[in-house]
């Protein structure tokens, strides 16, 4: 459980400093939140990788959901479009990552399999 509250940290961390990152460009205060949601947004990560979050799982969720908040959420504060091209591909990235989890949690299953049939 601690490694998908890491993860959501993580995420949310890294969307801070991105939208930041754009108000910042009007409203300078803003880098006051830059730096700290990137540095936060990869200890998370690095946290939920160490309580058993695969790699590959981790860091694809983490980098499709920061793409479709952030993109979401700067059409939202910033008036910047979504367009329907874009939210394809926010769909397709999305799509990939459901895609590893459920590559990832076949590999596993497979590997108990092997292991418990092991002598």
């Amino acid at each position: 459980m601690a490694k998908w509250l890491f993860l959501v940290l993580a995420i949310a961390l890294e969307v801070t400093g991105s939208l930041s990152l754009k108000a910042a460009v009007d409203a300078p205060a803003f880098y006051v939140l830059v730096v700290p949601g990137y540095v936060g947004s990869f200890f998370a990560l690095f946290m939920s990788l160490r309580h058993g979050m695969g790699l590959g799982v981790g860091y694809g969720i983490w980098g499709a959901i920061g793409v479709a908040l952030t993109a979401a959420l700067s059409m939202v504060f910033f008036g910047e479009p979504v367009t329907l091209l874009m939210g394809i591909g926010i769909v397709l990235v999305m799509g990939g990552v459901l895609l590893v989890e459920l590559g990832t949690q076949a590999a596993q299953k497979k590997r108990h399999v092997v292991e418990e049939a092991a002598p």
